[in-house]
C-alpha cells in the first residue's frame, strides 16, 4: 500500500490546509481508494421523501454519478463521527437532524468505507456547501436504481436497501436485570433502575454489534425501552431510552408492550431471565435474551 496526495483534478478540499487524511490509498495491484484513514458517508432516510443522494461534480472521482455525502476520515476519527461531519460539510445536514440506525462496511483490506444509515428525526432541506456537488436530492427508494450510481454505492445499495425496513428495539425487564447484580439494589430500587437506565443510554450511543442482535451488517443502533415496577415506578426517560412504569404486574406490562411493538413491525428483542415471562413473550412473537446478554453489552 502507498499513500498519494490528490492529483490535479481529483478530490481535494479547496479551503485551508489539507487534512492528512485527504490522500489516495493505492494497493499493490493499482486500486485507488480515497482517504488515508478510510472514508465514511451518510445514507439519510426520510420516510416521506426517500434517501438523500449527491450528484457528483464532473471533476470528482466518478464524476456525474450519484452517491452519498461523504469523504475521507480524519486521523483517529470514528466513522460515525466522520460520516456526520462530511454530510454537514457537503450537504448542510443540521446537528441532531438524523439518528443512526446501522452501519455497513466495505473492507478492501488496506482501506474501509463505512456507510452510516440514519433516520431523519428533524426534516431538513440539504444545502450544497462545497464544490463537490452538482445537486443534492431526496430520491424515492424505488427510483435509486434508475440513476447512474457511483460504482461503490451501486455495489452496496442492494444490501443497504434490504435493511431499510428493519427497525430493531430492545425491551428490558428492569427488575430482572437489576436483581441479577448484587449491588445493593434492595436498599434503593429506584436508584438502581436509574443507574441501569443511564448505562443503557450509553449503550444506545455506542450501538450493538450486529451479530448480537442476529442481524446482518456491522453495528446497529436499536431503540431501547425498559419497564420498571414497584418502588422504581416514576423513573424518567433518558436520551435513547424510553421508560414504561407498570401500574400493576411488571410481567404483564412487558408482554403488553412487546406485543404492541411486534404488531407495529419493530424487530423486538426482550431482555429477561424469567422463564415464565420468556414463554409468554415468545408466544407474542418477541425474541428473548437473558440478562447476561445485556450486561455483556453495557459499556
Amino acid at each position: 500500500m502507498t499513500i498519494q496526495p490528490p492529483a490535479p483534478g481529483e478530490p481535494r478540499r479547496p479551503q485551508g490546509p489539507r487534512d492528512p487524511g485527504d490522500a489516495w490509498v493505492v494497493t499493490p495491484d493499482g486500486q485507488r481508494y480515497w482517504g488515508r484513514f478510510g472514508a465514511a458517508g451518510l445514507l439519510a432516510i426520510d420516510p416521506a421523501r426517500g434517501v438523500l443522494l449527491q450528484h457528483r461534480v464532473g471533476w470528482s472521482h466518478f464524476g456525474g454519478t450519484w452517491a452519498l455525502p461523504g469523504g475521507a476520515l480524519h486521523e483517529g476519527e470514528a466513522p460515525l463521527v466522520g460520516a456526520i461531519r462530511e454530510s454537514q460539510e457537503e450537504a448542510g445536514v443540521p446537528d441532531g437532524a438524523v439518528v443512526p440506525r446501522f452501519t455497513h462496511v466495505y473492507d478492501a483490506g488496506v482501506w474501509q468505507y463505512t456507510t452510516v444509515v440514519a433516520d431523519v428525526a428533524d426534516p431538513f432541506e440539504p444545502v450544497i456547501s462545497d464544490p463537490e456537488s452538482l445537486e443534492l436530492a431526496w430520491v424515492p427508494v424505488a427510483d435509486v436504481d434508475a440513476l447512474p450510481l457511483h460504482p461503490s454505492f451501486a455495489a452496496a445499495w442492494p444490501s443497504l436497501r434490504a435493511q431499510l425496513d428493519v427497525r430493531p428495539i430492545v425491551l428490558v425487564d428492569a427488575a430482572n436485570v437489576v436483581g441479577s447484580v448484587p449491588d445493593g439494589w434492595w436498599r434503593d430500587r429506584e436508584g438502581a433502575a436509574v443507574r441501569l437506565r443511564d448505562r443503557i443510554a450509553a449503550l444506545a450511543v455506542e450501538g450493538v454489534a450486529a451479530d448480537a442482535l442476529q442481524l446482518p451488517e456491522v453495528r446497529w443502533f436499536p431503540l431501547f425501552a425498559m419497564v420498571v415496577e414497584g418502588q422504581a415506578r416514576g423513573v424518567a426517560d433518558a436520551d435513547g431510552v424510553r421508560v414504561f412504569s407498570a401500574d400493576g404486574s411488571g410481567d404483564d406490562e412487558i408482554v403488553r408492550r412487546a406485543q404492541a411493538m411486534v404488531a407495529s413491525g419493530l424487530r423486538t428483542t426482550t431482555v429477561t431471565s424469567d422463564r415464565e415471562l420468556r414463554a409468554r413473550l415468545e408466544e407474542v412473537g418477541a425474541s428473548v435474551v437473558g440478562t447476561r446478554w445485556l450486561l455483556d453489552q453495557l459499556p
